[in-house]
């Protein structure tokens, strides 16, 4: 019985721990995939496609897509496609306000 017991506590302990591993491996996935976006909406005047996010960040295309529909919902992007077929999304454009202008900032 305890063969049975040890053989279960490890399997138990096994599945544990690769639930943890995939756990930290889709975090470190999606703040790679926030911070490459963020990067390309500045660097691309907020027009990126999803090959471009990929890669980016390092990532699968299928993750990289779930990604970035979701920051079509939330940003309100459009969808185009280009002369060759390419599909790209066009977030808003990001406007900066300098620091000396921020509400808040009166102090």
């Amino acid at each position: 019985m305890a063969i049975l017991e040890w053989v279960f506590i490890a399997g138990v302990c096994l599945l544990a721990s690769s639930a943890l591993i995939r756990s930290i491996s889709n975090n470190q996935q999606k703040q790679r995939l926030e911070r490459a976006f963020y990067y390309l909406l500045e660097a691309e005047n907020g027009c990126l496609s999803l090959i471009q996010l990929a890669v980016e960040a390092k990532v699968d295309a299928e993750t990289t897509k779930q990604f970035l529909d979701t920051q079509v919902k939330y940003f309100g992007a459009e969808i185009e496609v280009d002369a060759d077929g390419d599909t790209f999304y066009r977030f808003p454009k990001l406007r900066r306000t300098p620091l000396s202008e921020k509400p808040g900032d009166e102090w």
